[in-house]
This record gives C-alpha cells, structure tokens and sequence, in this order.
C-alpha cells in the first residue's frame, strides 16, 4: 500500500483566475503548502505545478499538485503525476469549488458523479475511475439566473472575502484529516 499520497488543486491557470470561485481548490493547495514549508516549481512532463512534503512529522509523503492546463484538462497532470509517483486511486484526493453546496461549507466525499463539474468529468475520464476521494469546497448557486460558469469565473463577492480565509484553512483542515484518518471520520468531523 502507497503511504505517499497525491492532493490535486483544481482551478484554470493565470493572475486573472487566481481568486475565482472556481479556483478554490487551488487556493486550499497554497494552505497546504505553507504548513508543509514547500514551494510550487513546474513540472513540465505533468504540465501541473508540483510541491512535496509532509503535513506532519512522520507522516506520509504528500505531493501537492495544481495544473497548469485549463479546468477541462485536469485528468492528463493529475494521470501522469498518479503514474509517475505509483500513486493508486485510493491515495488521490481532488480538492475543487463545488455550487451545489453552500459558501462556507465542506463536504467529503469517494466516487460519485461529476455534477456538471468538468474538471472531475475530465479526471475521471482520464483515470477511468470515478473513486477518488474529493474535498468539496463550497460556493453556492449563481443568485437569480446568472450563468453558473460564469459565476464560478468570477472573485468572492465581499461578504464571502471576509469569511474565505477560514473557509479555505477549514478545507485544509479536512485535507489533512482525510490522509491521516480516513474518510469516514473526516466526513463525521466536517459535516
């Protein structure tokens, strides 16, 4: 069994994403990497940034992935990054915004569906597995009939951007917990 485990980030790249809703999972990975001391540094043959460390003396290894291609295009970095590290199913977590679930809320999850979610579709195209585990950050519904990928295009609204800090440094909390203690008492603690 792989003790070395793989976390991957979920947004699009480039300064004009960077604090989009849908680039929440990629902001939980600059948490992550910060408690570890580790730093992001491309790797081109994934076409994600990558950094490595551990959440916890002792603990397992973790590599940290973000991306660099666009949402859609998240199954081939998170692929070859798994088979490059032999990382196996069970020990990759995609953490990533989520609007069926409101702001400021965290569901944790293995499997299921995609939801409309094309950076899931396409990891689990490219896996051919929807079992993964998933850290599902919460932003909530586009309010009245705004388009839903627009909404998810665009930053926090100011409310929001008070309460994202501890948003965010809560859906790290719940990475960490996923790898050390598992899901079903990760999912107990979050929900």
């Amino acid at each position: 069994m792989s003790e070395t485990w793989l976390v991957v980030g979920l947004g699009n790249p480039g300064p004009d994403f960077h604090h989009t809703r849908h680039n929440a999972g990629q902001m939980v990975l600059d948490i992550l990497a910060e408690r570890m001391g580790a730093r992001f540094s491309p790797n081109t043959r994934a076409r994600a940034a990558v950094a490595a460390g551990r959440l916890s003396p002792g603990g397992p290894k973790v590599i940290l992935a973000k991306p660099l291609t666009y949402m859609n295009l998240s199954g081939g970095p998170t692929k070859a990054l798994a088979a490059y590290f032999s990382i196996p199913l069970d020990h990759i977590v995609v953490v990533h915004d989520e609007v069926d679930i409101p702001f400021d809320t965290l569901k944790l999850k293995r499997g299921g569906g995609e939801g409309g979610h094309n950076g899931l579709r396409d990891i689990s195209k490219a896996m051919g597995s929807k079992d993964y585990l998933r850290v599902r950050v919460g932003v909530g519904r586009p309010p009245g009939q705004q388009d839903t990928a627009d909404y998810v295009l665009r930053p926090f609204s100011k409310a929001e951007s008070k309460d994202l800090p501890l948003h965010l440094d809560r859906a790290a909390d719940a990475v960490e917990e996923l790898i050390t203690h598992g899901l079903a008492l990760t999912q107990t603690k979050f929900h």
